[in-house]
């Protein structure tokens, strides 16, 4: 006897609800069709559901977006860093407290106390036909953000290889959900043979008919859910062994929204903007957003920062503010809209020779011009620059301005000293000022934002 099974999938949302009627429509009629078929089937969720740019997100801090998993009656899911690092403690403890699902990190864990109850390494399910499914999670290591909240990600490989150990026996079919990237599943499917499917995300690949690495078949379906996964496993039972695997990515775009989930929707926006609206500072004069130009304000949010992070010196760049403030009230609502990056303040150590080299680099066009999609940043470019405890020597060289030296808090740049330069976390990562990326010192600060520093600025702008 032969046996269909159906997976369906969902990641990284980030919370962008524009599709998320669409995807309560497909799920439903898919299941319902399953159903009505005799067919097992089961709706699992890759990470990076939440994410603070969203109104909805950040006044409930994740737990709305739990609602809507429930709604759509989703089986299991692992976490993304969005889910892990952008919420402060209690907050993520009690994130999943309302689930009726299963959420699966087999690499996370909570350190010198216990887990929270949600919180499962590995979860097993049972067809129709008493196939037996085991699911496993993993989640990328963002160990100097997650050690801030007393959390701690083991390496994956490790991690996997513990879970196997135990599982293999007692199953069917085995699925890894992966919030680590596409080359990470890739390597992981080379080293773990007996993973029969691995659904991923984390680096926003669309694999639209799957990749078959070694024994695994890979999927993923990209971002914002304009696509969601399906996967169809064809088991027998007389073989005990899975005969077929095939996986494919449906754009939905174009399918009708389920009308309750735009209702749900549009309570949770107008219950989010409620709770927003609450008055932080009045400002006597317009806050300008333009990311190439200076301005007094955006020097003020330098220094703040400056202060905030007891540093030796400080940078901002002016395309964190996305939106200006109009003279008058500020709400909490009008700072989120202006600063909606889920990013974090940060110190780094560096040399003076570092630090010419940085301050050198966000001088350029080709930094500041830069158009940025990811590292928390949810703005357009990146923009001119804004220092602190920093001025810039600059001489005339051949008509052309050439920055030979710096002064900090006054005093000469020693080439040799190690200075605590503070700035955002977006720069410790990828290539945008290297000599940022590559310090062997970094602090971060959770589960403060960078919006809490503009908050200060706002509170003390004159």
């Amino acid at each position: 006897m032969r046996e269909n099974i159906h997976l369906y999938y969902t990641n990284d949302l980030h919370s962008d609800f524009t599709y998320w009627p669409k995807v309560a429509s497909f799920f439903k009629n898919g299941r319902e069709s399953c159903k009505n078929k005799g067919v097992s089937s089961f709706l699992f969720d890759i990470g990076d559901h939440l994410d603070r740019v969203d109104p909805i997100a950040e006044a409930f801090k994740g737990k709305a977006n739990v609602e809507l998993l429930n709604a759509l009656s989703y089986d299991c899911v692992t976490i993304g860093n969005n889910e892990g690092i952008t919420l402060a403690e209690e907050e993520l403890d009690a994130l999943y407290d309302d689930a009726t699902f299963d959420v699966v990190v087999s690499n996370m864990r909570k350190v010198k106390e216990n887990s929270p109850r949600w919180l499962k390494h590995v979860s097993t399910y049972e067809t129709k036909q008493q196939t037996k499914i085991g699911v496993v999670g993993l989640t990328a290591p963002f160990n100097p953000f997650y050690n801030l909240l007393h959390y701690h990600i083991d390496e994956p490989a490790e991690t996997l290889a513990w879970e196997l150990k135990e599982l293999r026996e007692d199953v069917d079919v085995i699925v890894l959900l992966s919030h680590l990237g596409l080359n990470e599943d890739r390597r992981l499917a080379q080293l773990f043979p007996e993973l029969d499917v691995i659904i991923g995300g984390h680096t926003h690949h669309l694999l639209q008919q799957g990749e078959v690495v070694h024994e695994s078949i890979l999927t993923a379906a990209g971002k914002h859910c304009s696509h969601v996964g399906e996967v169809l496993l064809t088991f027998d039972h007389q073989e005990k062994r899975i005969v077929t695997k095939q996986a494919a990515t449906i754009n939905i775009t174009h399918l009708p929204d389920d009308e309750e989930t735009v209702k749900v929707l549009k309570d949770l926006k107008k219950r989010a903007n409620d709770m927003l609206q609450k008055p932080v500072v009045t400002i006597a004069e317009e806050i300008p957003a333009d990311p190439f130009e200076q301005s007094r304000f955006l020097d003020h949010f330098t220094h703040v920062l400056q202060t905030w992070t007891k540093s030796d010196c400080a940078l901002l760049n002016a395309g964190i503010l996305v939106k200006p403030f109009s003279a008058g009230t500020i709400t909490y609502k009008d700072i989120h809209q202006a600063c909606p990056h889920p990013i974090n303040p940060c110190v780094v150590e560096i040399t003076g020779t570092e630090l010419l080299e940085i301050v050198r680099a966000t001088f350029s066009t080709s930094l500041t011009t830069k158009e940025l999609k990811g590292f928390g940043f949810r703005g357009d470019v990146i923009g001119m620059f804004s220092y602190a405890g920093i001025e810039v020597l600059q001489r005339e060289d051949s008509n052309e301005s050439y920055i030979y030296s710096l002064l900090i808090q006054g005093e000469p740049l020693d080439k040799n000293k190690v200075y605590k330069l503070g700035t955002v976390d977006m720069f410790t990562f990828g290539r945008l000022l290297p000599e940022v990326a590559r310090s062997s010192y970094k602090k971060y600060f959770l589960p403060e934002m960078i919006r809490d520093v503009l908050t200060e600025a706002l509170r003390t702008f004159v």
